[in-house]
C-alpha cells in the first residue's frame, strides 16, 4: 500500500496512470455501447431505441455535412449511415469514422493533465467541438474530391485524416499547456 501511495504521489506517474485508465474507459465504453445497441450478442432493445447516442451522433454528423453541402448549392441525400452528393460521390459513415477513439485520447489527456479543473473542462469542450467540426468538414470534402483510384499521397483518407487531426490536436495541446503554465506562473508570482 505504501508503494502505491508513493507511485500516486509522483505527478508524472499519476498523469500516465490516469491518462491510460481514462482512455481505456472512454474508448471501450463506446465500443461496448456500440455492441449492446446492435442486434445480436448482448443486445439491449431499450438502450437501442431510447438512449442510442451513437446513432444520434452519426445522424448529426451526416446531417451537419449535408446542411453545409446544401449551403454551397449541392444536393445531398442522407440515410442512417450514408451521405450521397448528387453528381459527385458519397461516403458510408462506419463506427470508426465517428472519432470516438480520437475523442477518448483527447478527453483522457484533458482530464488527467494537472491543471485547474475548470481550465481542463473548457479546453475539453472546445477540443471535442473542434474534433467534430473537422470530422464534418471531412465528410463534406470526401464526396466532392476524394478519388479512391488516385488517393492523395497514396494514403487512405482515414490515415490522412488521422495525421492531420492529431497534428492539429498536438498543436492545440502544446499551446494550451504553454498558456496554462504562463497563467499559473503569473498567479504564483503575484
Amino acid at each position: 500500500m505504501q508503494q502505491l501511495k508513493k507511485i500516486w504521489a509522483d505527478p508524472y506517474l499519476r498523469f500516465v496512470i490516469l491518462f491510460v485508465g481514462l482512455y481505456l474507459l472512454f474508448n471501450y465504453f463506446n465500443e461496448f455501447y456500440i455492441g449492446i445497441t446492435n442486434k445480436g450478442g448482448l443486445y439491449s432493445g431499450f438502450l437501442d431505441e431510447h438512449l442510442n447516442y451513437i446513432e444520434w451522433w452519426r445522424s448529426s454528423l451526416l446531417k451537419g455535412a449535408a446542411s453545409i453541402l446544401h449551403l454551397f448549392g449541392y444536393t445531398a441525400i442522407t440515410n442512417e449511415t450514408d451521405l450521397l452528393v448528387v453528381g459527385k460521390g458519397g461516403i458510408r459513415l462506419i463506427y470508426t469514422c465517428l472519432g470516438y477513439g480520437l475523442m477518448s485520447v483527447f478527453a483522457a489527456f484533458c482530464l488527467s493533465f494537472p491543471r485547474p479543473f475548470k481550465h481542463r473542462l473548457i479546453f475539453l469542450f472546445i477540443g471535442l467541438l473542434f474534433i467534430q467540426f473537422v470530422n464534418v468538414l471531412r465528410f463534406v470534402l470526401l464526396p466532392l474530391f476524394w478519388d479512391r483510384k488516385h488517393p492523395f499521397l497514396g494514403m487512405d483518407h482515414h490515415d490522412l485524416f488521422n495525421i492531420i487531426i492529431y497534428l492539429l490536436l498536438f498543436g492545440m495541446c502544446y499551446l494550451w499547456i504553454k498558456y496554462s503554465i504562463r497563467v499559473t506562473n503569473a498567479k504564483n508570482s503575484a
